[in-house]
């Protein structure tokens, strides 16, 4: 189901570099009024997007006292044995909340989202059940949180809308922690570690919050963007790769702002009241991605380690990929990516 605003308020349509693959949504944050949808009821795996949620009860027991920034939290058998995106700790190490929180945000690290729910929970199960008080408390009625990282996992599900009430909330009550979302990178003792999130370096205003992926989800963000004091929120899921990611997200906040001015003239719907639509259930779309890892197709060749007599063949130039169209204004390319 599609929601729009009128034509010359969006500007007829949304374009991307392919298909749109999944539901999408686009908001003000101050308001909550919805600009555009896109199927914002079908259920979808939320990936590292649940780390937004992890997020918000850290921030919740932040501000009540139960954490300190100071205060260091332990790696866990249950925390170290996590594949990646991972900070990597040795079972028995310590690190302070306040790196923690940054990691878990800019690094998306699995292993720091169970060290932070069981500091907070008690245990990890003790953590997801409040997982799910908490996003029944804000509205979020389709989604069911499993585990605090969101590795795959198929009773794992949400949905755009409610992804944009968790997105509105943690804004909104945690205003001191907006910074973290538009970290672009992190150190780690001698490491420095960079955020997965692409838009905080090629969309003007980017300032948050979050991607995720797993080969179920494809590849998800919650991208926010501010200009002259207005905060826009798109929810995108579903894209096959991460550059249709970005793209899609970065159209969606353009056509936003290029719109913001008339959405005074018109009585625009909210995330809580927009109608909802004939909603599906959660599918994996694995076979569909471009990535290689996902869909069961030979890994490309230069991944594939072959030993060579004589002088080693000097690198292949990157071919230049397909053009995608992208917004008029407010957004560039960066050197390796879009």
């Amino acid at each position: 189901m599609r929601c729009w605003l009128p034509a010359a308020v969006l500007g007829l349509v949304l374009t991307t570099s392919g298909a749109m693959a999944g539901p999408t949504l686009l908001f003000d944050a101050s308001n909550g009024k919805v600009l555009y949808a896109e199927d914002q009821d079908d259920q979808w795996h939320p990936a590292s997007l649940t780390k937004i949620m992890t997020a918000y009860l850290t921030f919740e027991a932040l501000k009540s006292g139960r954490l300190t920034l100071e205060q260091k939290i332990t790696v866990s058998e249950n925390a170290h044995v996590l594949p990646p995106s991972k900070v990597g700790l040795p079972v028995g190490a310590e690190m302070k909340v306040d790196l923690a929180i940054r990691a878990l945000i800019v690094k998306s690290a699995n292993d720091v989202a169970v060290m932070l729910a069981e500091a907070i929970g008690g245990s990890e199960e003790a953590f997801v059940k409040k997982m799910n008080e908490t996003a029944q408390r804000l509205g979020m009625t389709r989604t069911r949180f499993v585990n605090p990282h969101g590795l795959p996992a198929p009773e794992q599900v949400t949905t755009a809308r409610d992804l944009g009430k968790l997105s509105r909330a943690v804004l909104a009550d945690f205003p001191e922690q907006a910074s973290l979302w538009a970290l672009a990178d992190m150190q780690i003792g001698r490491r420095r570690l960079r955020t997965h999130n692409g838009l905080l370096k090629t969309y003007e205003g980017a300032d948050g919050l979050k991607t995720g992926f797993i080969c179920d989800s494809g590849y998800n963000v919650v991208a926010s963007a501010s200009r002259d004091g207005r905060r826009l929120v798109a929810v995108v899921l579903g894209e096959s790769t991460g550059r249709d990611r970005n793209v899609r997200a970065a159209s969606l906040l353009q056509h936003g702002f290029d719109s913001y001015g008339w959405k005074q003239m018109f009585d625009t719907t909210t995330i809580d009241s927009l109608a909802v639509g004939e909603a599906k259930a959660a599918a994996s779309i694995r076979t569909s991605l471009a990535s290689w890892q996902c869909n069961g197709r030979k890994p490309p060749r230069r991944l594939i380690a072959k030993k060579r007599k004589g002088k080693p063949r000097p690198p292949r130039k990157p071919t230049r990929p397909a053009r995608a169209q992208l917004p008029p204004t407010g957004y560039r390319r960066s050197k390796s990516t879009w």
